[in-house]
């Protein structure tokens, strides 16, 4: 298993460059093709039909929307032919995201994005698409920080493990990246001190990963915090590069009513996060 096709979505954001070059460094160390999708944005296209809902120029603003998004093609297209990778293709779609980048993905093996910076005018807009793309895309998202401008180092990673489905599915789509790392810890937490009835299936993933090439390191956690939380405060301590977890293992209306692991990750991310539902 590993990356062969990777999709990268275009915005006018100030964190655009920094995404895409580590698309770039992704495609070159895997030798793999790198698409850039440039999808009209939700909140573009309200805006635009408001403005032409008063004036009359639904035609104009339509044009103007996919004119924005052909011009962050042509900016990708030359930063790849720039940085000499043997394969690529940008793409510019008249649908809004997120419909367009889940159906692009299908033909990828990753989808690269950006999380959502809480100091732009439509934050709300794109924290709701991207949360609408982690529930519908088939392929894993990897998440880059607004604030980071580093490139992608994969040495120290930490893999989230909570029975779930989706954190099993994000272990296995992790895969490639992991068996690049030099230390990967795989961590599940739990708040009773006596419960230690997860220590088996740990130990069996922990065997997994070693079928796989991975060496982990295993860690039975207790804490009183939110797991969330917890996850963050083992990412810092233990200098990690990528967190690998699975996204909304319940109903997203109970983690936008009492909080969850996914939404604190989404909103506080402070290293690169692959999740896969």
């Amino acid at each position: 298993m590993t990356l062969r096709s990777l999709l990268v979505a275009l915005d006018a954001t100030p964190a655009n460059t920094a995404r895409t070059r580590i698309a770039q460094a992704l495609a070159q160390a895997f030798d793999a093709h790198l698409i850039g999708l440039a999808p009209v944005t939700s909140q573009a296209v309200q805006s635009f039909q408001t403005a032409a809902a008063m004036d009359g120029y639904v035609a104009g603003a339509a044009t103007a929307l996919l004119g924005r998004a052909e011009d962050l093609a042509q900016q990708f297209h030359l930063q790849c032919r720039d940085a000499g990778l043997a394969s690529f293709e940008a793409v510019a779609d008249r649908e809004p995201s997120p419909d367009t980048l889940a159906r692009h993905a299908q033909a990828a093996d990753l989808l690269v994005m950006g999380q959502p910076d809480p100091s732009l005018p439509n934050y709300r807009q794109a924290l709701k698409d991207l949360e609408d793309l982690l529930l519908t895309s088939a392929r894993p998202v990897l998440l880059i920080p607004y604030t980071h401008l580093d490139p992608l180092h994969v040495r120290r990673v930490v893999v989230a493990w909570d029975g779930s489905r989706e954190s099993v599915r994000a272990m296995t789509d992790a895969l490639p990246l992991l068996r690049r790392a030099t230390h990967v810890t795989l961590v599940h937490w739990r708040a009773d001190p006596a419960d230690v009835s997860a220590q088996p299936a740990l130990a069996s993933l922990r065997q997994w990963l070693a079928f796989q090439g991975v060496e982990a390191t295993v860690r039975d956690e207790v804490t009183a915090l939110a797991v969330g939380d917890a996850l963050l405060n083992a990412a810092s301590d233990l200098g990690a590069d990528l967190i690998v977890m699975g996204a909304y293992g319940h109903a997203r209306w109970a983690e936008r009513l009492f909080g969850g692991v996914s939404r604190t990750l989404l909103q506080s991310m402070t290293v690169p996060v692959l999740m896969a539902h």
